[in-house]
This record gives C-alpha cells, sequence and structure tokens, in this order.
C-alpha cells in the first residue's frame, strides 16, 4: 500500500513537471511567432518605404528570411530539443552547402 502511494506521488510530480514544459515550451512558441509577425511587418514596411534605395532593402528582406529561417527551425521545428543533434548538424550542413554554392553561382556570373 505504502509503494502505490508513492508511485502515485511519482507520477503527479512527473505530470507536474510535464505541465510545466509544455507552458513553458508553449510560451517560447507564442514568442517566436509574435516575432516571426514583426519582422514580416518590418520587412513590409522596408519596401514601401520609398527612402530606402533597394540596394539596402533587398540584403535587410534577405538577413530578415535568414533570421526567420533560423528561428522556425530552431522552435517550429523543435531543434532545441534534446536528441536532434546530428539532424540538426546535417539541415545546417545543408543551409550551408547551399549557401556556398549561391555564393559560388553569383561570384561566377558577376565576375
Amino acid at each position: 500500500m505504502n509503494n502505490h502511494k508513492s508511485n502515485s506521488v511519482n507520477s503527479s510530480k512527473s505530470v507536474n513537471y510535464r505541465l510545466k514544459k509544455s507552458a513553458e515550451e508553449m510560451k517560447h512558441q507564442v514568442i517566436t511567432f509574435a516575432l516571426m509577425i514583426f519582422l514580416t511587418l518590418v520587412a513590409f514596411v522596408a519596401v514601401a518605404y520609398d527612402g530606402f534605395s533597394s540596394w539596402f532593402t533587398i540584403p535587410f528582406i534577405l538577413l530578415l528570411a535568414f533570421i526567420q529561417v533560423a528561428y522556425q527551425l530552431y522552435y517550429f521545428m523543435h531543434m532545441s530539443h534534446k536528441g536532434h543533434g546530428m539532424v540538426a548538424t546535417f539541415m545546417y550542413g545543408g543551409i550551408f552547402v547551399a549557401f556556398l554554392t549561391v555564393l559560388a553561382f553569383l561570384t561566377i556570373i558577376w565576375w
């Protein structure tokens, strides 16, 4: 009987721990979603504003896009969780190789 009570207490602690972790994760996802909306609005404002030249606007929008992709991979694709180290390594490696490929082609075309 005493063992049953101990398991019940441990189960209750486990449920409370999972609820706390789920609430914390939801908070991070809501904050990240709000940040995504804000970055999107900033990109729209940068395009709509006539005072910026295209030499500023295009790299600025690409920077905002890169930030959004990084946040989405890290939070929405759950790369922040344990056990995703190898998957994250391959994904970030692929992104790096794609960046180098695009950079190489742009260098070849413009040179």
